[in-house]
């Protein structure tokens, strides 16, 4: 990575966090410590100990109450073994506090090692929040204590024993600070304030000209007022109280009316961009920016394993991008327990195709940093069913980065992972329901086959957004054919493609299901229905043109089929075309979802056919459906 300029220091930096004592007894801290030891990552990570977290004291939150001391076995020895560097300094002594950060500092860029510092005797001067005061739950000698070793006070002290500075001196410097803070604080509130008043007063005005337009001065005026005399109002009062004033007016014609709906349909724009934008990428980088490039095949090319396109795919755009690597639990040395990464490790080297211990949350941790960094790394989950363990990160801190920051950082991190059809408890889940509600901001790809994988990952490697990506457990041995040009050819995000042209019934799913639904069109083919398949190929985003709304306008009947529990993945999918593509109006019949049970997939094939739709399944749904519109011709079955 020397050719980039990005980069300091050929690496040389410093990853600074920081952490509460009490948070440090959460599982995530001790698998981040873990990695970050066997990474040997140059990570300066500052415990905060003030003895308590929230209202509850370390007693009851850490071992021999000291994170410092029970992570003792990761300090390095100085034979040679991998480590932490640990130190512990009292949160009021300034002089020790500089000399332990310099040391550490020092250490952890020069050395490339992690560092915890444990800083105790950490004053807590206002309790956990402003809800609660901690004199509810300390003791008064804790009180007494910690007005004593206040920081302030205990830099004041060290300040005139040092002769830095006499009393009058300081005396001074803490008047002015106050008079600064004071100053601060009036010019922030202006800041923040002043546009709002603004805003406040165009409103007022607005509805004072409806108020006498429309002869309802007397009815209205408690509301208005109410707005106009509110010392501190926020934007929701305005909009709140123009909405409830037309609401009152519906029905008149005025030109103040009219000034007034603009007014609202301006403040709700500006609302909108202020509070409700850049969930995604609104970059030229952003997936709907990626150019099209149609896969090409060479004439009677030999059909090969699945994973051997994934193979291929990955393998090109390591040659293109110096920047990509990827990181997970067998990744490295075998080539990934599905083997699409088989061989990679040897031709491009361990740094990037590497292997990781078994830690999900770190995982995703870890290339969330390389991400935002400006690396592009793939890191892999090994079966969905994991992702449980990950997908607290993945919601907090990767699908929301593009919102929290409105577009000031990005993180384009690629979550590979598989699922979906198989045998067994831990290794066959499709908790879709549960990821669709967790990481909005991300975008939720579920190819049917390994080729329409390879064409979504060579569109995210060229995009700035997040993804997770969720190929078929199943589907590695299927044969497909290597397109000539794998790691160039791209497919768009949020485009359906109909698997089969039908007339009768519109099949809506994605998956390894895409095979049991056109499986069993065939079968309903035989007895005369016929049954349009879509495969919507991307969760988020859902179908951007709309096209399965023209599909239920052609056969009037829909079924939406996967393997999520019931009421997951089906109703997410229905609600996106029957309310936000309004294909109800085109519905003679009620619209059908055919889900696995709501438990885990049993082991062996006996629990797979008994817990997950099949294409019996498939064929009863949608024979019912006609049946019911001509039992004549569609006798009941059963």
């Amino acid at each position: 990575l020397h050719q980039f300029t990005q980069f300091s220091n050929k690496g040389n930096e410093v990853a600074f966090g920081t952490i509460g004592n009490a948070s440090t007894s959460e599982g995530v801290f001790f698998e981040a410590i873990n990695a970050a030891g066997v990474l040997q990552i140059p990570m300066l990570v500052s415990v905060w100990d003030d003895h308590y977290g929230i209202s509850v004291p370390a007693e009851y939150q850490t071992t021999k109450q000291s994170i410092s001391a029970i992570l003792a076995g990761f300090q390095r020895d100085g034979e040679g073994q991998d480590g932490f560097e640990i130190f512990v300094v009292k949160g009021w002594d300034y002089p020790a506090l500089i000399d332990t950060y310099q040391r550490a500092a020092e250490v952890c860029r020069t050395q490339h090692v992690p560092v915890l510092i444990h800083v105790t005797e950490v004053t807590q001067p206002q309790g956990h929040s402003t809800s609660g005061s901690h004199e509810r739950y300390k003791s008064q000698e804790r009180l007494g204590w910690e007005e004593e070793h206040d920081c302030l006070r205990k830099m004041r002290e060290w300040l005139l024993v040092e002769g830095h500075a006499s009393e009058a001196e300081l005396d001074q410097l803490e008047n002015e600070a106050r008079e600064t803070v004071k100053q601060a604080r009036t010019a922030s509130w202006n800041a923040f304030f002043n546009p709002i008043k603004q805003e406040r007063d165009e409103a007022v005005k607005l509805l004072d000209v409806l108020l006498l337009e429309t002869n309802t001065e007397n009815e209205l005026r408690e509301m208005v007022s109410g707005l106009q005399f509110n010392p501190a109002p926020i934007r929701a009062d305005m909009v709140r109280t123009v909405r409830r004033v037309l609401r009152q007016v519906r029905g008149q014609r005025s030109a103040a009316r009219r000034d007034l709906l603009n007014w609202l349909e301006q403040a709700e724009a500006d609302n909108a961009d202020r509070y409700n934008s850049y969930l995604n990428s609104q970059s030229e980088q952003a997936t709907p920016n990626i150019e099209e490039v149609p896969a090409e095949f060479a004439r009677n090319a030999p059909p090969v394993d699945g994973r051997e396109v994934l193979q291929a795919c990955f393998e090109a755009n390591f040659r293109r991008d110096p920047t990509i690597f990827a990181i997970g639990e067998d990744v490295g040395r075998i080539g990934d327990v599905n083997q699409a990464f088989a061989g990679l490790q040897a031709k491009f080297g361990e740094l990037r195709v590497t292997d990781t211990g078994i830690r999900e949350c770190t995982i995703v941790g870890q290339g969330i940093g390389a991400a935002l960094r400006g690396l592009r790394p793939i890191a892999e989950v090994q079966y969905l069913d994991y992702l449980l363990y990950a997908i607290q990160i993945l919601s907090d801190d990767l699908a929301s980065l593009q919102y929290r920051t409105k577009g000031g950082q990005k993180a384009p991190l690629i979550v590979r992972t598989r699922g979906h059809r198989l045998e067994g408890i831990w290794h066959s889940g499709s908790p879709i329901q549960m990821i669709l509600g967790a990481i909005r901001g991300m975008k939720l790809l579920v190819p049917r086959n390994m080729t329409q994988a390879a064409g979504f990952y060579n569109t995210l490697l060229r995009s700035d957004e997040p993804a997770l990506v969720i190929e078929c457990l199943n589907g590695y041995r299927l044969k497909e054919q290597i397109p000539t040009n794998v790691g160039e050819f791209t497919l768009p995000l949020g485009i359906p493609e109909v698997l089969r042209e039908g007339t009768d019934v519109t099949v809506v799913t994605y998956g390894s299901m895409c095979r049991i639904v056109m499986d069993a069109a065939q079968q309903l083919a035989e007895v005369g229905i016929s049954v349009e398949v879509i495969d919507v190929q991307t969760l988020l985003p859902f179908d951007t043109q709309h096209s399965i709304a023209d599909s239920v306008r052609k056969t009037s009947r829909v079924v939406f089929a996967d393997e999520d529990v019931p009421s997951g993945a089906t109703s997410y999918m229905m609600q996106q075309v029957l309310d936000q593509q309004q294909a109800y109006r085109y519905l003679d019949a009620q619209p059908r979802c055919l889900s696995a049970q709501a438990h885990r997939p049993p082991y062996g094939s006996d629990g797979d056919y008994f817990s997950k739709p099949n294409a019996e399944d498939v064929f009863d749904t949608v024979y019912e459906l006609l049946h019911e519109a001509n039992p004549k011709q569609f006798p009941a079955i059963y």
